[in-house]
């Protein structure tokens, strides 16, 4: 399967987000990615339920809900009704994660599961069979634009090898400090879609941009 690019809007002009939406409905992009924050969970307030709908009602990729909210599992009817394909809960906030998982998926949309750069990537040993994705944060959440911890690379071998023993269909989603520069070792590592969000939309041709990265050569049998 070729790699998927999922722009993430938080890096959007949201005076402009209609036009930034059909600039993506026109692209080589795969998923268009929403970030949605709380204030509680990270330092940050982006947006909800409106935006997301209105995001749906432009859009012919499927949108790509990451929560970082604490107790999601309230909302995941009105993120359904709302217009998600995928919505992501963090690890961090899900003290019965695998019930939240399907619910998620009980409510008609993949199950994400997100990880932050400190977690470690034994705690998903236990639920990888029921993920569709992981999306493994390779800088802090909470804010666009941030540098790429290079840890994540060593996380992303071990998420991958994980996933291999146990024959699971999980695909690795890396969210953070995605760029041209380090898109093709994030691929031969074994990540299966990249999110880039201010690499996208701080170009002066973002659609060039993202094919760029869905383009990228690379050869994953090297590490």
């Amino acid at each position: 399967m070729k790699h998927l690019i999922a722009p993430s809007i938080l890096s959007a002009d949201f005076g402009n987000l209609s036009r930034d939406i059909q600039m993506l409905n026109q692209s080589e992009a795969d998923w268009i990615h929403c970030d949605v924050m709380d204030g509680r969970f990270v330092p940050n307030i982006s947006f909800g339920f409106p935006i997301i709908s209105a995001v749906k009602k432009i859009a012919t990729k499927p949108l790509d809900v990451h929560l970082m909210i604490l107790e999601p599992e309230k909302y995941i009817t009105e993120f359904a009704k709302a217009g998600a394909n995928i919505l992501t809960v963090h690890i961090e906030v899900s003290p019965n994660l695998h019930r939240t998982i399907f619910a998620i998926k009980q409510a008609g949309m993949k199950a994400g599961v997100a990880i932050n750069p400190h977690s470690p990537i034994s705690l998903l040993q236990d639920i990888i069979h029921d993920i569709d994705v992981v999306c493994l944060m390779s800088v802090n959440p909470g804010y666009g634009g941030q540098k790429f911890i290079d840890h994540s690379l060593v996380k992303i071998r071990e998420l991958k090898d994980m996933i291999n023993t146990t024959n699971s269909p999980t695909l690795i989603e890396v969210d953070g400090g995605v760029d041209l520069v380090n898109a093709s070792t994030l691929l031969k590592k074994g990540a299966d879609v990249l999110v880039a969000g201010n690499t996208v939309f701080s170009a002066s041709n973002p659609s060039e941009v993202i094919s760029q990265l869905k383009n990228i050569a690379f050869d994953n049998n090297k590490s």
